[in-house]
Parts: structure tokens; C-alpha cells; sequence
């Protein structure tokens, strides 16, 4: 069953240890198919490199497992919570990325202090309050907390990201860490200024409207 979006998903997991987001078996990649609204998820505790598209379980919104033998990510009830909240979705990423997750683990958003980040996320990236792995709760404070970006820290956690699709969503992943990485960085140098809401305005305007092909 919807074997293309399973090896699309497949190959968007392997982005993940490949641009440093993820650990381990830490971290995971969802994708909601638009014809059926099923979604489908990683197995919990298997090493990417071992991942397969034959893996991938494929779900209904309430949590019932349509096809897989294994068992889903531990965060399957936060990213069908996301997908039942907010139709325009289609991919959901959560990881622990390193730079991100050190503001996260402060309970700090990112302010935009880079053109990069008025592109991308067309303001700060928020951090939403702590909350336990297991249930709905994450899902709660990510749609809670994401305002209109693309990306939200969790406290004392890591990252959620979102898009149209789940390749959206994996670069939201990739330049969320990318961003925090160099804040970081300019945080040791010194004090960056904000970009003013008018400029960050043009400049997400510009990426999300002219740029590229």
C-alpha cells in the first residue's frame, strides 16, 4: 500500500543522521497521503541504516494501523494530532538536532537575526512548554505553539517541523538546525540585532513567492 510515498519516506529519513539532525534511532519523519488521509510513519527503535520503505507503517488518524507488522514511533499520537488540527499539513519531522535543541533545552525561541530565517520561517522560531512523550501532549503544545512557522522547539525536548509535504517539512528540519548553529555561533561573538517585521515580511514574501523555478 502506497508504496511510492513509502520509499519517498524512506529516502527522507536517510536526510536526517546524513545532515546531522538525528542520532541513533532518535528523531522521526511522518507523511500524509492526500487521496487516502492515511498517514505514514517510522517504526519505533530502528536504526536508520537498517530502515527499509517495507518498515514504514501506514495508519488511519485515530491511531489504527492499516498495514506494518512493526510497532510506530513513540510520537504517532502527537503527529496525528497535528495532521487531525491542521489539514494543511502534509509531513511532520521531530528531531533532537544539537544547535536547536540547546535553545530548546533553555526554553528560547530563536530570534530572526538572519535573512536566512526571515526566508524560511517568516519570523522567530517559538518554543513551546515541556511536555511528556507518549500521548497527544506534544502535539498539543506544537500546534499550540507554532504560530505560522514552519518549526517550534519544544522545552527541554527538540524540534517539530512542518510542511505542505514531508520533504517541506524535512528542510524546515534542516535550515531550522542550520539557523541555530550560526545564532549560536554569533551569540559568542556578541550580541546580534533583530531584523525589523517589515523587512522579515519582504524577505519571506520574496522566498516563498518568487524564488526559484
Amino acid at each position: 500500500m502506497l508504496e511510492a510515498l513509502r520509499d519517498e519516506l524512506w529516502e527522507l529519513h536517510l536526510e536526517l543522521p546524513k545532515n546531522d539532525l538525528v542520532r541513533w534511532t532518535g528523531g522521526n519523519v511522518s507523511a500524509r497521503d492526500p487521496e487516502t488521509g492515511y498517514v505514514i510513519i517510522k517504526p519505533s527503535g530502528i536504526r536508520y541504516e537498517r530502515l527499509k520503505p517495507a518498515d514504514m507503517i501506514v495508519l488511519d488518524l485515530e491511531g489504527n494501523v492499516i498495514e506494518g507488522d512493526l510497532k510506530p514511533s513513540s510520537d504517532t499520537a502527537s503527529h496525528l494530532y497535528i495532521y487531525r488540527q491542521r489539514p494543511d499539513v502534509g509531513g511532520i519531522v521531530h528531531t533532537h538536532s544539537p544547535y536547536a535543541t540547546a535553545f530548546a533545552a533553555l526554553g528560547k525561541p530563536i530570534p530572526v537575526y538572519l535573512t536566512a530565517m526571515g526566508d524560511e520561517f517568516g519570523g522567530p522560531i517559538p518554543c513551546g512548554e515541556f511536555a511528556l512523550i507518549g500521548s497527544e501532549a506534544i502535539g498539543q503544545v506544537v500546534v499550540e505553539s507554532i504560530g505560522d512557522s514552519c518549526a517550534v522547539l519544544l522545552k527541554s525536548h527538540g524540534v517539530f517541523t512542518i510542511g505542505a509535504d514531508a520533504e517541506a517539512a524535512v528542510k524546515a528540519a534542516v535550515m531550522t538546525e542550520d539557523v541555530a548553529k550560526t545564532v549560536w555561533l554569533a551569540l559568542q561573538i556578541g550580541k546580534p540585532e533583530e531584523l525589523e517585521a517589515d523587512d522579515i515580511a519582504q524577505l519571506h514574501h520574496r522566498y516563498t513567492h518568487v524564488y526559484g523555478q
